[in-house]
């Protein structure tokens, strides 16, 4: 690989004296911090005020659609494939050229994007040796979106479009990371859903998207930098429930490329399809992105949660035990097969899910959990995917070593039917075991949540926000449908209760027994924040009607 000419490679934002607020814009003085200074200037917020401004009205209404078709869905309505004779469906197209430095995505990395360390580590070798292709920086479902997180985000991906993010621990100045700009990962940024506010900047009265905000913002310093050092600048959009939505973003897109005055269709995108709805409409979601798409990414998480909300009232559609579902129930399976056999026939990558394992402290756990994670990517690779997600930097080179081949773009799955049936009908147990794993979750999510924490290593599994979304829907479902477990016993608010102060002591024991006597100071703070979040938890699991989402909103300033 050429050396980066050293020239391209700036220093971090600097904060911009004598910001104008435009007028309609309202930054509180909270927000509008040294560190909300190194992040705007005039040009990218009065830019960020037209975009809003143009794009919000829609926004609102594709919102609005989401909450009828779910009306619909309560009332007994089954989500479907639409018409198969459309140009989206039918039609001989293919997707743009996909860029060289996008046609190898053996193994992507995530994580959040708001730690130094974490963006560094990612998106460079492990202590193996081996690098992920792709390191996707998270201002999602890995990150609890307070406004520090999101500042810390986009100057993590100014820094690492660049190639120059360095950081140095603050209580041990020894401990010094830095990237490679010769030897990194390829730089992916995943905005926040098209549901998400981002409160701490408001126009004409209204809070501007959380996605919206993230884009633009990261495309505002990313963009120019990545194509400086021979990049293709590249987004992962999540939560997209309809081919209108991708429509919606792809105009986005569009004016972002204008405003920075680069040709039309040279930021790339990955959407996730990873809602129920989305599953049924995989090609015309392409087809909106058909001058942009680099692919589609088999989002499993939170096409399980998807799953369990749009059919929450469905008796005959109770989801099993969480900890029973994976890519081998035949919807799972036939999800992805789709995803693959369309992407594949269209030109675009079909990158597969997460395995959401942490290594484990022992030897023997590392092994099993290794074990686990070689199985789940074997199987990615057997049926067609180009390359996978890991969730924590030991698995990249055994993931690595499943995917053989650059890309697997000529499997084109041609005996597969386009249209498999990927309804969910879960004929799994309903088990005490899997409610103590759902309100465990919660409580241990929960924990790191309140502490603006995104993501939580928790019983040898790394726990993110749709991980939990999946735990809070399903507990719910069982509830509101009074459901009997497999011992006989059903599940009501008091059950549910009484598994949270269970539950709650075991895990205040468990803190007890490694840190009483150690750090009595840091037990007695542990014991406060989980008592606290187990209440958090138990009160958005019981609620009367399931929230869309556990937060629509980020954390005001």
């Amino acid at each position: 690989m050429p050396s980066i000419n050293q020239s391209l490679l700036m220093s971090l934002p600097t904060e911009t004296q004598n910001l104008k607020i435009p007028e309609g814009v309202v930054i509180t003085d909270r927000a509008l911090s040294k560190k909300a200074k190194q992040v705007f200037t005039n040009e990218s917020l009065a830019t960020l005020v037209t975009l809003h401004r143009k794009f919000q009205a829609d926004r609102k209404a594709l919102l609005a659609e989401r909450k009828v078709r779910q009306t619909a869905f309560d009332n007994g309505a089954l989500p479907g494939y639409l018409d198969a004779n459309t140009e989206a469906a039918s039609g001989n197209w293919i997707v743009n050229p996909i860029p060289e430095d996008l046609r190898r995505r053996r193994v992507e990395i995530t994580g959040p994007v708001n730690s130094p360390k974490m963006v560094i580590n990612m998106l460079s070798r492990n202590s193996d040796g081996f690098r992920a292709d792709m390191a996707m920086l998270d201002f999602e479902d890995s990150m609890k979106p307070s406004w520090e997180n999101v500042l810390d985000g986009v100057l993590n991906v100014a820094g690492a479009s660049k190639g120059n993010l360095s950081w140095t621990d603050p209580s041990n100045p020894e401990k010094h990371y830095e990237l490679d700009p010769n030897d990194m990962a390829g730089v992916m940024v995943r905005v926040r859903g098209l549901h998400l506010d981002e409160v701490n900047v408001s126009i004409d009265g209204e809070p501007v998207s959380g996605g919206l905000f993230d884009l633009w913002m990261s495309a505002y310093f990313m963009v120019e930098n990545q194509i400086a050092r021979g990049k293709t600048p590249k987004f992962y959009v999540p939560k997209c429930e309809h081919y209108l939505e991708a429509r919606w973003w792809n105009r986005v897109f569009s004016d972002i490329e204008e405003v920075l005055d680069v040709s039309p269709g040279t930021i790339k995108t990955t959407f996730l399809i990873e809602t129920l709805t989305a599953a049924f409409q995989i090609e015309e979601i392409l087809f909106e992105l058909r001058e942009r798409a680099a692919g589609l990414n088999v989002g499993r998480w939170d096409k399980i949660f998807s799953d369990i909300k749009v059919l929450k009232t469905h008796r005959d559609r109770v989801m099993e035990d969480r900890a029973t579902i994976n890519m081998h129930k035949y919807w799972m399976d036939n999800y992805a097969k789709r995803l693959i056999k369309i992407c594949h026939s269209r030109g675009a990558f079909a990158i597969g899910g997460m395995s959401a394992f942490t290594p484990g402290k022992t030897e023997q756990a590392r092994a099993e959990q290794t074990a686990k994670v070689v199985a789940d990517k074997g199987y990615e690779a057997a049926i067609g995917h180009d390359g996978c997600w890991v969730s924590h930097p030991y698995f990249i080179g055994y993931a690595l070593n499943e995917f053989k081949h650059d890309n697997q773009l000529t499997r084109t799955l041609d005996d597969f039917d386009k249209y498999p049936d990927i309804l969910p009908n879960s004929k799994g147990a309903c088990s005490m075991k899997g409610l103590r794993t759902n309100v465990r979750v919660g409580i241990g999510y929960m924990q790191g949540w309140n502490q603006d924490i995104g993501c939580v290593a928790w019983d040898g599994l790394m726990e993110d926000l749709a991980t939990l979304e999946i735990s809070r829907a399903q507990t719910w479902q069982w509830l509101h449908h009074n459901v009997q477990l497999d011992c006989g016993t059903k599940v009501t608010k008091e059950l549910i209760h009484q598994v949270f102060v269970e539950e709650l002591g075991k895990i205040l024991a468990e803190v007890d027994e490694s840190l009483s006597g150690k750090n009595d100071a840091l037990a007695k703070k542990l014991k406060k924040d989980f008592t606290q979040a187990a209440a958090d938890a138990e009160a958005a699991f019981v609620k009367d009607e399931l929230d869309d989402f556990l937060s629509m909103a980020s954390d005001p300033a």
